[in-house]
């Protein structure tokens, strides 16, 4: 089975928490004592049924305000595919919390009110669906109970999502009208919206296709440690052990060690103490070489042919998480895969307004903040654009002070 991982974003009270606790209550995939709990809670709809959101409101607040806060994870499956579910907030204030959970997602199901259509929260989550390069958005036209199942209402939000996604980076969008709190069109067609011929939320998230989703054809391997064991019987063993995040390596492939620009031949790929000929990606093995070059921790074998950028100034694209703002004067340290180096922020291009996405000149990016910056790092580094690989073009930056993570990079250009 493979895994699809999708992310749910929507302002607050479109329904969010709601639609995945009527999915995993409509699937079974509801332990029996969680489902007791939610009995026993004192939280109920109008019409005195259960509110399936506790089931992803799990801090204490969330419960208390009815909104969700910090992004929660569930996990399920069907027979035709497994299911992790990031369940995010909706509101400015946890933008980099929204960032953080789509991260990694295949898949935006973008929760819209039929009774307020597109508005600003929409227009926002779908940027920084557009900035996390997630290539396929679902849109749920939530409450369509609220509005009489009218087609005229889901036909509107259509036609202005479209307009909207016309300057964002988003490959494909689908919609599906749907009443998460009566379970209209989620695990079954519903036949309260006769007009509607496509599937229900369970079928589409079954049977999208997800392999054009991973577009990393040129073969990237970051070195994560180099295994030396040094024993009697292992005297001259020299393995890299890693995950291929983009591509194929095949034995007898020709490869360059970056930075440093050396090459050799791939001998043997490792994997569970079995040989293999080829390591595709997402793959974690151990490459051998045909010459003992020099490699540590954070260099990247790549193929001779497929080279990614290699510079010390980079344009990235840049999500700010701290409290404490940016500031020009300090120094930073950058973690890209295995690599840590000091790097120093030389420009901030520009900053978008969220709400309206909107460019403006600014002197510092500060908590939930987006927009675009210059660096220099201390040592080469090797990207690829986040846009053509996500797993090589993004990175964290780290506050030296206080180790903390105050950054999220997507790599988008070299600068001259």
């Amino acid at each position: 089975m493979d895994i699809l991982k999708f992310i749910t974003a929507g302002s607050v009270d479109d329904g969010k928490s709601t639609l995945i606790g009527r999915l995993l209550y409509d699937t079974n995939a509801i332990l029996d004592d969680q489902l007791e709990a939610i009995q026993r809670a004192s939280r109920k709809n109008n019409d005195g049924t259960l509110d399936l959101a506790i089931l992803t409101d799990g801090l204490k607040a969330e419960r208390e305000q009815g909104i969700t806060i910090d992004v929660a994870y569930k996990y399920f499956q069907t027979t035709k595919r497994k299911f992790i579910i990031a369940d995010a907030p909706g509101h400015v204030q946890y933008t980099r919390n929204m960032v953080t959970g789509a991260s990694n997602a295949d898949l935006a199901i973008i929760l819209i009110d039929a009774r307020k259509g597109v508005v600003e929260q929409t227009r926002r989550h779908s940027f920084l669906v557009s900035l996390l390069a997630i290539p396929n958005v679902l849109v749920c036209v939530n409450k369509m109970d609220m509005v009489d199942y009218d087609k005229a209402v889901f036909d509107k939000i259509m036609a202005d999502y479209e307009r909207l996604t016309d300057s964002l980076r988003i490959k494909q969008v689908d919609y599906i009208p749907v009443s998460a709190l009566k379970g209209d069109n989620i695990a079954t067609e519903s036949p309260n919206i006769p007009w509607y011929n496509g599937k229900s939320l369970l079928s589409f998230l079954e049977t999208v296709n997800i392999s054009h989703m991973t577009d990393n054809q040129q073969a990237r391997f970051p070195v994560q440690w180099v295994v030396r064991p040094q024993t009697d019987e292992l005297h001259d063993y020299r393995g890299y052990a890693g995950r291929v995040v983009g591509g194929t390596f095949e034995v007898g492939d020709r490869i360059v060690a970056l930075p440093s620009g050396f090459s050799s031949t791939i001998s043997r790929i490792e994997f569970a103490a079995a040989d293999l000929q080829t390591a595709e990606n997402g793959a974690s093995v151990i490459i051998h070489l045909a010459d003992n070059i020099d490699i540590s921790r954070g260099d990247m074998l790549v193929k001779q042919a497929e080279q990614p950028m290699v510079s010390q100034r980079y344009e990235a694209e840049i999500c700010w998480m701290d409290t404490k703002p940016l500031d020009l004067n300090q120094f930073y340290l950058l973690q890209q895969h295995g690599k840590t180096t000091k790097v120093k922020i030389q420009d901030v291009v520009y900053r978008v307004n969220v709400e309206t996405l909107q460019k403006s000149t600014a002197e510092n990016l500060g908590l939930n903040d987006i927009g675009k910056i210059q660096f220099k790092s201390a040592d080469p580094l090797a990207f690829d654009s986040y846009i053509a690989n996500k797993a090589n073009g993004g990175a964290i930056l780290i506050d030296m002070r206080n180790n903390l993570t105050v950054a999220a990079l997507m790599i988008t250009e070299l600068v001259d």
